[in-house]
């Protein structure tokens, strides 16, 4: 009996690559996805991400499919911000955030 070996980080980032493009597919399709299928990816290609924070290879991929750039910057949005949007994008995103949660705080008057 042989104990598993560890895979190797170009192995995992050959993983995320086609869990990334799945991921594309999946949000490009003309057809409806099955929520649980969508999950499935995008919860595989989260635990990719965790075992590649310092791969080199990982901005590449992330720069090569939008949507598991977008995936890879809300799991660390509580430390990162908006790590990988450009910053005018990110600070329009805030701005619009902060204006809307004034409007709720103000009441249901301001808020229409």
């Amino acid at each position: 009996m042989s104990a598993s070996s560890p895979v190797s980080p170009k192995a995992r980032l050959a993983v995320a690559h086609l869990l990334a493009q799945l991921l594309e597919r999946l949000e490009r399709s003309p057809q409806p996805v099955a929520a649980g299928q969508y999950r499935s990816v995008v919860r595989h290609l989260a635990e990719e991400f965790e075992d590649l924070q310092s791969h080199q290879g990982l901005s590449a991929l992330l720069d090569a499919y939008p949507a598991a750039a977008e995936l890879y910057e809300n799991l660390n949005y509580g430390h990162a911000g908006l790590c990988r949007s450009p910053l005018e994008r990110a600070l329009q995103a805030e701005m619009q955030a902060r204006q809307l949660i004034h409007r709720m705080k103000s009441g249901p008057a301001a808020a229409r």
